[in-house]
């Protein structure tokens, strides 16, 4: 193991001692300056995790929070220098941390906030009008060949708890106590007009849009959305996006 590995290493595990060979230009203890850096680092990754997960905080309460996103530290260490993208896959982590089992719908929630950061940070876009989409779709024949280009914010997800409900009793919108967290839930994530915004949407349309960010035709999007939600509606899908200028290119399969 390098000397950088064994470095890391304990930077992020307080069990490690502190690596051989530092030493201090004013004379202070190497261990103790190490300590103090060791917790610096390991704090400000943990007080990351807290402000991108605010909801999954104030659910499990600061003291559980910490304890969970230390442990999330020390088995998974930053990948990138850029602070908003640590924890990412905070709620894989989630899923398998067994003191986070009482919580079943814990996960889901990290997930949907980790979508509402990566909507407000994704790319920007130019929407069409509904004028020029309009045009498209009239002709019923070109939807067979027509692909769909969305806007790069855009996300699904679907689970079977109340996670969106539990996102917005926490914001001010429903009472928790009220939440039924075994309702399933499906969600639309997009930023529109500079604001991420939620939408709460069926099975079908939540198929249809995966398809349409996969690159299926119009058509193709559409029969498979209608396999997983005959009571799939197409028109009110289609104008939800159009609404939220979340449809940026319409171009005919090659």
């Amino acid at each position: 193991m390098s000397d950088q590995d064994t470095f890391s290493l304990a930077l992020l595990d307080p069990q490690l001692p502190c690596p051989p060979g530092l030493c201090s230009a004013n004379g202070a203890d190497p261990a103790s300056r190490f300590a103090v850096y060791r917790n610096n680092v390991q704090g400000s990754l943990i007080n990351a995790l807290a402000d991108s997960y605010p909801v999954v905080h104030a659910l499990v309460g600061d003291e559980f929070f910490r304890a969970m996103a230390a442990a999330h530290v020390r088995q998974c260490p930053p990948t990138s220098p850029i602070l908003k993208d640590y924890g990412r896959d905070f709620d894989v982590f989630i899923r398998g941390f067994a003191p986070a089992a009482s919580v079943p719908y814990l996960a889901d929630v990290a997930r949907l906030e980790r979508l509402r950061i990566d909507a407000y940070h994704a790319a920007d876009a130019a929407s069409l009008s509904p004028e020029r989409i309009g045009q498209h779709l009239a002709n019923p024949d070109a939807l067979g060949s027509l692909r769909v280009g969305l806007h790069p914010s855009i996300a699904v997800l679907e689970s079977p708890f109340a996670m969106l409900s539990i996102w917005l009793a926490h914001h001010g919108e429903g009472e928790l106590e009220q939440i039924d967290p075994d309702q399933g839930e499906v969600v639309l994530v997009l930023r529109s007009q500079w604001q991420v915004e939620l939408f709460r949407i069926d099975s079908g349309s939540r198929a249809f849009i995966q398809r349409l960010l996969e690159g299926l035709t119009l058509e193709a999007a559409m029969l498979h959305a209608h396999d997983i939600s005959p009571a799939f509606d197409p028109a009110r899908t289609l104008g939800l996006l159009i609404r939220h200028g979340a449809i940026v290119q319409l171009q005919a399969a090659s």
